[in-house]
């Protein structure tokens, strides 16, 4: 046995121990982690950001940008299918939902924004808002 204990493990043993023929694992686990793991980077004109949102369809995933907060959301809704001619002896859904959000030292420019889903993992480019400084006026 692993000499970690994972979560709930001391009671699924017990479980199966006293009622080994009523015990029955869940068929999907944990379908989205507590919280999603980001990597953010900076380069002189934008921030890379990638996050890990494995098993996600890309529909299911939001992003939002206002200012310099980045907001970062995924929803799970897994259902097992039941064939024809099957008897169904248990059904198990799972629906979720996890976001998180973080703020970067500058605005954001939302217009030149891109983000890219591939493989589990979302990669966002955004570009730093120019910061245009003081204005020059001239004098009458």
């Amino acid at each position: 046995m692993n000499g970690l204990m994972t979560r709930g493990s001391l009671f699924d043993d017990f479980f199966k121990d006293v009622a080994p023929g009523f015990y029955v694992k869940p068929l999907h686990g944990d379908p989205l982690p507590a919280q999603i793991k980001v990597d953010v980077k900076e380069t002189p004109d934008a921030y890379l950001v990638q996050a890990e949102v494995p098993g996600v369809p890309k529909d299911d995933i939001q992003v939002t940008v206002e200012g310099n907060v980045v907001t970062l959301r995924a929803e799970v809704k897994q259902q097992d299918a039941q064939h024809r001619d099957e008897k169904l002896l248990r059904s198990e859904r799972y629906f979720g939902a996890v976001s998180r959000s973080f703020q970067l030292p500058v605005d954001i420019d939302q217009a030149n924004a891109k983000a890219r889903y591939e493989h589990g993992v979302l990669s966002l480019t955004l570009p730093k808002k120019s910061a245009s400084g003081g204005q020059r006026l001239a004098i009458e």
